[in-house]
């Protein structure tokens, strides 16, 4: 079935419930205040940054999306690419312009104007929805995107190049558009990430966006009273496919738009979260934030608060240790996927295996696994090699691109370009990037390894490696080290904390500063390797 179906059947069965909450905790002064004197504030007075909508509104707003699509000619086939922050009216947009039969474009919020061209123009989207945030980018590409038929706004003082969203759906019909759809009609173009080059757009079915649902339900368990809190980016496929999971069992979300640690905590113990996904820097965040007294953990009421996840990166079991001090009671969950396998899931710890922290888990539900040599023949077990998967949620293609499609996909299968080895009790461990192995003096070296013993370091809070060039043993593995607040360390300390490793993997190289993560936490190497190793992105990216 369509994915769209199951909206029509939330809002059939609960259209008076609350589905969606948006929080904007940095314009509300009241959300300051410690939890019971929050307990004492009329209702009415807490609503300044706090917005919700129904499974009926949700389900009424995507129709008048989808009917005004079609009053401008929008077709099944188009492309309509969404360029917004997280907010409430992300979702209905989306699920809108799968209602047209059209595919939805979701695009990075972090692109400059020269990115967001280059994605329409490969997308071929005709379409585009923007934010308030995006008004001067846009502008400035206006006269360069002739394909782009139709620019609508979303928010306040709507800039004359484009229409208003806003007024423009209260006139649309909220009627379900008799648009027939199949679960193998074309949903959506995702874009990777772009760690190691430009962006390449990801084409997904009907069915890889419900096969996510499933397979998230399945691993989480979401029921009705579970409410999940949702920091990352929508446009990602993590993010979204984890909310998949409530919205497969037509239960709440909560939209955060903020990462602060007393933010998170707070909209936990407001809107009584159950599940909570972060990225590896937040879960850090709040640990210290814990430690140096900068929050009260009997401020909040976290009780019902059972499952925190990580995806995105590899996730060091130290911090799942540390968490687990503060939090014994939650059940913890890691996840890996890529947005050509439609997000996360297709491998996953499964929260009854966290003694196997470290590990990225097993095949996840409906989803298999293997290990492969350079031929594509599987590995003997222990040894390192490609990770490839197969299962419902595999893309159909790269969008226009055959060559890397076939690079990419053969047989079902899709080779990741990560690096892994399983154990003996069938465990998969990510080990790293193909493309970011560093060969030094004919030896393999795998980044991710020494980048998780270095964080072990009490004063480390993130770490990366990379290999520098090297006249003698082709490269050389070089850490860049970020510093906790309030701590200090040495080089020298540094490198007597590495004999812990093989002489062969120790850095030869430190250097402390900051470490640049991408909204979804992907360390972003060719950045670094910009700067240290002077090479320039395109550099890179022809590399790669």
């Amino acid at each position: 079935m369509p994915i769209t179906e199951i909206l029509s059947r939330n809002a059939q069965l609960y259209g008076d419930e609350v589905c969606l909450v948006e929080l904007n905790p940095e314009d509300d002064e009241k959300r300051r205040v410690t939890w019971k004197e929050y307990e004492l504030i009329e209702d009415t007075a807490k609503d300044g940054s706090r917005r919700t909508m129904t499974w009926k509104e949700f389900d009424e707003k995507a129709n008048r999306f989808a009917n005004l699509l079609l009053s401008r000619g929008v077709k099944k086939g188009d492309k309509v690419a969404i360029l917004l922050m997280n907010c409430l009216e992300w979702l209905p947009i989306y699920f809108g312009i799968l209602r047209t039969g059209a595919l939805a474009v979701p695009m990075n919020f972090r692109y400059a104007s020269d990115e967001i061209k280059y994605c329409l123009g490969l997308s071929e989207s005709t379409t585009l929805v923007f934010g308030p945030e995006f008004i001067g980018r846009v502008e400035a590409i206006c006269d360069q995107i002739p394909r782009v038929k139709f620019l609508f706004y979303v928010g306040e003082n709507c800039p004359t190049f484009a229409e208003s969203y806003d007024r423009l759906i209260t006139y649309a019909s909220a009627d379900t558009p008799d648009i027939p759809l199949t679960d193998e009609d074309d949903a959506a173009i995702y874009f990777s990430s772009g760690t190691t080059g430009f962006p390449k757009a990801i084409l997904h079915p009907h069915r890889s966006l419900v096969s996510s649902c499933v397979t998230e339900q399945k691993h989480h368990g979401q029921t009705r009273d579970d409410v999940f809190l949702c920091i990352p980016p929508l446009y990602h496929t993590g993010a979204k496919m984890h909310w998949f999971g409530s919205f497969l069992a037509g239960s709440k979300a909560v939209l955060l738009r903020g990462v602060k640690p007393q933010w998170i905590l707070r909209a936990v113990s407001e809107e009584k979260c159950t599940i909570v996904w972060l990225l590896v820097p937040w879960a850090q965040d709040i640990l210290d934030a814990i430690e140096r007294g900068d929050v009260k953990l009997e401020e909040f009421q976290l009780a019902q608060w059972r499952l925190m996840h990580i995806g995105a990166q590899p996730v060091p079991p130290s911090l799942i240790h540390r968490w687990h001090q503060y939090f014994p009671g939650h059940q913890y969950d890691t996840n890996y996927g890529l947005s050509e396998s439609i997000g996360p899931g297709c491998v996953h710890l499964g929260i009854e295996n966290t003694h196997k922290v470290g590990a990225i888990g097993v095949p996840g539900y409906g989803w298999e696994v293997r290990i492969v040599d350079e031929n594509r023949k599987e590995v003997p077990q222990g040894e390192v090699g490609e990770l490839a998967v197969k299962g419902p949620g595999v893309m159909t293609c790269y969008f226009n691109d055959p060559k890397a499609t076939a690079e990419t996909l053969a047989d079902g299968w899709l080779f990741t370009g990560d690096m892994a080895q399983m154990d003996k009790d069938g465990f998969i461990y990510l080990v790293d990037r193909k493309k970011d192995v560093i060969i030094t003096g004919g030896e393999n070296i795998y980044p991710v390894q020494i980048e998780d013993f270095l964080r072990r370091h009490s004063a480390i809070k993130d770490a990366a490696v990379i290999g520098l060039p090297d006249p003698r043993l082709g490269e050389i593995t070089c850490a860049i080290i970020e510093l906790k607040s309030g701590f200090e360390a040495t080089e020298e300390q540094i490198a007597e904390f590495c004999t812990g490793l093989p002489r062969y993997k120790r850095p030869r190289k430190i250097i402390f500063a900051e470490i640049p993560r991408n909204p979804t936490g992907k360390i972003e190497k060719p950045k670094l390797r910009q700067i240290y190793c002077g090479k320039s992105l395109v550099q890179t990216q022809i590399e790669n």
